[in-house]
């Protein structure tokens, strides 16, 4: 019995986009905010500290950008003003919740600069998931909400968790959306080239995914393979069985 050619795949697919997704490292993340945390506690230390050297009553009248505090009406008010559209019930919710640093005078809660201004850092680094969803389903508007947070629960798709906040970072919003654009999972692979009228199993296709002659990647447990290699196995197997 003749042996059937193999088919060399020579497409070279530019996988950065993707690298950052599978290699992006969640603990050093996770370890960069403990140094954010904590200095956020520090600052408030000396904050107090300043504010009763120098025998000021009211936190308002703190001489210094870097001690400047704002009222939560005010926070509310800045927030607001910068993009990150919140109510004032939700703000006062994670205030008491703890998961806005604050200093309390009195009865009353102020919130530093420096906090407000990593919120507004944050925002343009990570994704609510909410947020994460809409903006990833804008390309696949296959996925439910509920499947999206699935795969976030079992870690398929990389999260950070800051205070009580669950957060995705825009990196892997983008990979994910460049994935779906310009790959396709092995049962979309099966079916494009059946469309093509080639004849090839599934169980054959994932051989030579097994044996690495066709290139592919691996995200959340599953492989993808690049709509321009699937265009070129397409070519080369039509032109083997003429």
């Amino acid at each position: 019995m003749v042996r059937r050619k193999s088919i060399m795949i020579e497409t070279e697919v530019d996988s950065q986009t993707v690298d950052q997704l599978t290699t992006m490292d969640v603990e050093q993340m996770h370890k960069k905010r403990k140094i954010v945390e904590d200095d956020f506690e520090m600052t408030m230390r000396r904050i107090v500290r300043d504010a009763k050297n120098s025998e000021i009553q009211r936190p308002g009248e703190i001489i210094g950008d870097e001690h400047k505090l704002f009222s939560v009406k005010e926070t509310h008010r800045y927030l607001n003003e910068n993009d990150i559209g919140i109510s004032l019930r939700t703000l006062c919710g994670r205030i008491e919740r703890g998961s806005i640093p604050f200093i309390k005078v009195g009865r009353k809660r102020y919130i530093p600069k420096k906090v407000l201004e990593d919120m507004l850092a944050t925002k343009s680094r990570y994704y609510s998931i909410r947020d994460a969803f809409q903006t990833y389903s804008k390309q696949n508007r296959n996925v439910s909400f509920r499947s999206f947070a699935g795969r976030i629960e079992k870690g398929t798709i990389p999260s950070v968790k800051f205070g009580t906040r669950r957060l995705i970072p825009v990196e892997v919003v983008e990979s994910l959306t460049h994935i779906d654009r310009n790959y396709l999972s092995v049962n979309q692979t099966i079916d494009e080239i059946y469309k093509s009228g080639i004849g090839l199993r599934r169980n054959a296709l994932e051989r030579r995914l097994d044996r690495g002659r066709i290139p592919h990647e691996k995200v959340g447990g599953k492989r993808y393979i690049h709509k321009d290699v699937v265009r070129e196995l397409i070519d080369k197997e039509r032109v083997l069985r003429s």
